[in-house]
């Protein structure tokens, strides 16, 4: 009966998810820069995220943000300082030290429990994640849908989306393409850090542009 919706609901979930931002920044740093288990924590964490969006959303949270501009920028402030953050943090990247390999220190690794609350902070702050949440369960979601129908829809999201950044993290935590990055490694660091420091900022400055 309500597979028309799912399907719909699916369908604009891909178009979404597949739409780079700071999920995708997040998950191919840390899949380049440690590797496959790292990738891969991160990406559940980010799918994982998404569990927030569809709480505040079956509760009516989310309407309340939508209709709180206080509330919402403050959201949004709080989401640019965290993505700041860590592009500062990734733009602090050092060469590593031209010794031969065995002597090498390899960088510390990011913990499962960092990895995972990286991608889970990410996701779960990101305002327009929030907007699109808002859109789905008020626009696409019909208000008859039951409750455990679009709770359904919820894990269905949840999932889809963490398997998406499972593939993602796979492809750039590849042997050969670290190898790729490895001598350039700092500045595959950097590049990502101002990426994400421009989203912080955009995130940040988007509402001062649209009163000017």
């Amino acid at each position: 009966m309500y597979w028309n919706e799912f399907m719909l609901v699916a369908l604009v979930h891909l178009l979404a998810v597949v739409s780079p931002g700071p999920d995708f920044a997040v998950v191919i740093r840390n899949s380049v820069s440690s590797g496959s288990r790292t990738g891969l924590l991160t990406a559940v964490g980010v799918g994982g995220g998404i569990f927030v969006h569809v709480a505040y959303s079956l509760l009516g949270i989310g309407l309340i943000v939508s209709q709180s501009v206080w509330l919402f920028n403050l959201m949004k402030l709080v989401a640019a300082a965290y993505l700041l953050y860590i592009g500062i943090r990734a733009l602090q990247a050092k060469p590593q030290p031209a010794t031969p390999a065995e002597q090498q220190t390899p960088a510390p690794a990011m913990t499962a429990r960092q990895a995972l609350l990286q991608g889970f902070i990410t996701n779960g702050l990101n305002p327009k994640a929030t907007l699109f949440f808002l859109s789905l369960f008020t626009v696409v979601i019909s208000h008859d849908t039951p409750l455990p129908i679009q709770a359904a829809y919820g894990v269905y999201l949840a999932v889809a989306t963490g398997a998406w950044f499972c593939l993602v993290a796979l492809l750039f935590s590849r042997p050969a393409v670290r190898r790729g990055f490895n001598r350039l490694g700092h500045w595959f660091d950097r590049l990502m850090g101002t990426v994400l420091i421009g989203l912080g900022l955009h995130l940040a400055l988007s509402q001062w542009f649209k009163r000017g």
